[in-house]
């Protein structure tokens, strides 16, 4: 039997986009087990994610405009004007 790979923060981050676009109404106590169980669907191993590690790729992915805080958690982050 082969070794699962280790996700890096890069595989972490394709799991949290996969999660929000499946789901973008879910609570943001949902997002960790989200991600888990994407990553597994993938065959990493997720011994080593924890739910701290998951909000801190996902608060450096809303800063740094990659995607949209939707889970509404991330303060002073790139959020649009409401001017456009």
């Amino acid at each position: 039997m082969r070794k699962l790979r280790y996700p890096r923060n890069s595989d972490i981050a394709e799991a949290i986009v996969r999660a929000l676009s499946e789901n973008p109404l879910m609570h943001p106590s949902e997002l960790y087990d989200e991600v888990l169980e994407r990553l597994k669907a993938e065959r990493f191993y997720v011994g080593l994610v924890t739910p701290k590690r998951v909000w801190r790729v996902y608060e450096e992915m809303v800063r740094r405009g990659e995607i949209y805080d939707v889970l509404d958690v991330v303060r002073g982050g790139a959020q649009p004007s409401p001017e456009g």
